[in-house]
This record gives C-alpha cells, sequence and structure tokens, in this order.
C-alpha cells in the first residue's frame, strides 16, 4: 500500500510541475519599454602618423592604401575609444570602446561593427557586447547588443547610432542610444 501512495504523490508532483512550467510560456519583450536605456557619446580619433598620445584608433588593413575603390572596401580599423554621457570629447569617460570596424560595400559607406563597452564607474561595471551593420547614409541605423557581463549578465536589446559630429577621416562622434529589453 505504501507503494502506491509513493506512486500516486510523486505522478502528483509531476503534474502539478509540469503545468507550472507550461503555464510560464515565453517572455513577451516590449519594444516601448526598455528595461535600460543608457545614451553614450562614442569618441574616435584616428592615429595619422604623429598623434600617437591622442589617438584611439588605428588601421590595421587598408588595401593600396585608401581601401578598394571611393567608398573604403576592405579597409579595417581597431580602436579602444573613451565614451562620455555628453558630447564633450575631454568630459570624463565611464567606459570604452574596444573592438574593431571594417568597411564592407563597394557601392556606399558602410562599416560592420563588432565591439565591447567595458564600463569601470560607480555606476556601472561589467560590459556589453554590440555587433552589426553601420549603414552610414542613414540619419540612425541600429546595431545589435548581443550579450554582457557584470551590471548586463546575458542582456540584449538595440544601440541606435546617430552621427553627431565628423572631422575629415581625423575623427568621429557617434551618440549612442542603448535600450535594453532583456535584463538579469
Amino acid at each position: 500500500m505504501a507503494g502506491v501512495v509513493d506512486k500516486t504523490f510523486f505522478l502528483c508532483l509531476l503534474l502539478l510541475s509540469s503545468s507550472l512550467l507550461a503555464s510560464s510560456g515565453p517572455t513577451v519583450l516590449n519594444p516601448k519599454k526598455p528595461c535600460k536605456r543608457i545614451v553614450l557619446y562614442y569618441h574616435d580619433t584616428m592615429f595619422k602618423g604623429d598623434n600617437v598620445a591622442n589617438a584611439t584608433a588605428a588601421i590595421i588593413a587598408n588595401p593600396n592604401g585608401t581601401g578598394l575603390g571611393p567608398f573604403k572596401f576592405g579597409k579595417t580599423v581597431v580602436f579602444d575609444d573613451p565614451l562620455t554621457t555628453d558630447s564633450h570629447f575631454h568630459s570624463p569617460p565611464v567606459a570604452r570602446a574596444q573592438g574593431f570596424y571594417f568597411y564592407d560595400m563597394k557601392t556606399t559607406f558602410n562599416a560592420w561593427f563588432a565591439y565591447s563597452l567595458v564600463f569601470n564607474s560607480t555606476e556601472y561595471k561589467g560590459t556589453l557586447n554590440i555587433m552589426g551593420a553601420d549603414m552610414m547614409d542613414e540619419l540612425t541605423r541600429d546595431l545589435s547588443v548581443v550579450g554582457g557581463t557584470g551590471d548586463f549578465f546575458m542582456t540584449r536589446g538595440i544601440a541606435t547610432f546617430k552621427t553627431d559630429e565628423v572631422e575629415g577621416a581625423d575623427y568621429f562622434r557617434v551618440q549612442m542610444d542603448i535600450k535594453l529589453y532583456e535584463c538579469y
């Protein structure tokens, strides 16, 4: 008789747990309401031979010295750029963008980015990993936030780029509006 009671108890427990798991369903993300939003300014200063102390980016591959064709196709840049909460280059950085981009279209300016935002401030600790195509002709461009560590553990979302300033090939500043939709 004790064996029948044990089996009945186990069966009831199994049915209860499976019904709870089935009713939890998938998480529904609300694109209008991110769980976290951060606006940062990305400052990129290209190395040009005489600015070692101030340069934050360097060309590591450059076919023919200018890329292949008028849109820099093939040119690859590695960077360690400061991120600030306002558009001023000399504001204290709250994070660094570390990674690379390369120009990947022969018909227009377009770059593909892969980098980490490395936070080490009083407000945030950890990293956000961002990658995707930067269609430079567009007013705003969305890149994917594909993960993170620390305060951003396994997060996902969108980083919207908006070019804020360009000074030839030497310097550019991009506003990044980062919206996270999965926060743990």
